[in-house]
């Protein structure tokens, strides 16, 4: 692991000589509607790592930080819109021209329809990372299922929101979970729902020709922060208001996605990844301003 690390750092400190003001310090205006407070997640100990605000047909969809060595995305942070949970299934999985070039378009495009995957495929993931892989799935973080108009679920099918996601866990537990948080924003949330879905690593990669190419996740975690919600909604639902959070084992077996608040969640992510003691996911821990900053949840 430590071998790992080393070669990751190397590999980030070659990107910041060549590619220079390609790696923005600050997330742009635009995006910051995604994050609650327009404030991102502190306290992520490895950088640089892109900051993506994604575009789709001429607006920006939601916001990806992104590892360009595991080509995988850190987390995705969205706005969660009320659904009935449908799925937008005639979209072609895209890319994101911007990593690749200094001047590549900021909005994602389809992928070629012959194979020139060599002109992006140092600083991204591509169709053919995941074409051998018999355990994995694509799986979204921002899910199209938390999307309501046609063009933000179209939006959530670039490689740049997906990581390799095992089938059982994919399809069972993680679903599950993504329904029950679905049902429970529709239903209980009267406000904007912000969204921070990520991963945790685990030094193995899915290999395509002897080389390392996606980073395979060992913990999917998610949190969300609504402060305007239902207070009248029935205790065992307002209990997780306005933040809660969860995170699941990215296996076959004991794969149980488990709830937590978001407190906890951060330990749990400080033990078993790679973030600094000052790691928080949403500004001033979700508490509303102009409110007494008490504790939300009893541990």
């Amino acid at each position: 692991m430590s071998v790992y690390r080393t070669e990751r750092k190397l590999l980030y400190l070659l990107i910041v000589v060549m590619a220079g003001a390609e790696v923005q310090d600050n997330i742009s205006q635009e995006c910051k509607q995604f994050l609650y407070m327009g404030t991102m997640p502190r306290g992520l100990d490895e950088q640089p790592l892109k900051k993506i605000c994604q575009y789709y047909s001429g607006k920006p969809r939601f916001f990806t930080l992104y590892d360009t060595f595991s080509h995988t995305p850190v987390y995705s942070a969205y706005t969660f819109k009320r659904s009935d949970g449908s799925k937008k299934v005639d979209v072609p999985w895209m890319y994101e021209p911007q990593l690749s070039l200094v001047s590549g378009s900021r909005e994602m495009e389809q992928f070629p329809s012959v194979n020139i995957h060599k002109s992006f495929e140092d600083s991204q993931a591509v169709l053919d990372d995941y074409s051998d892989t018999v355990i994995f799935e694509r799986g979204q973080l921002n899910p199209d299922e938390h999307q309501a108009d046609p063009d933000d679920k179209a939006a959530t099918y670039t490689l740049t929101n997906v990581v390799p996601r095992v089938r059982e866990f994919n399809i069972g537990p993680w679903k599950i979970h993504e329904h029950t948080i679905r049902k429970r924003l529709n239903n209980y949330c009267r406000g904007t729902s912000y969204v921070v879905t990520g991963v945790t690593t685990s030094g193995q990669t899915i290999r395509r020709h002897n080389i390392n190419r996606l980073g395979i996740p060992t913990y999917l975690w998610s949190a969300y922060c609504c402060v305007d919600f239902d207070h009248n909604a029935p205790y065992s639902e307002r209990s997780k208001f306005p933040a809660f959070a969860a995170h699941g084992l990215n296996d076959r077996e004991n794969n149980r996605v488990q709830e937590m608040t978001v407190q906890q969640l951060e330990d749990f992510l400080k033990r078993v990844t790679y973030v600094s003691s000052s790691f928080q996911i949403f500004y001033d821990n979700c508490v509303p301003p102009n409110t007494v900053n008490i504790p939300l949840h009893s541990a």
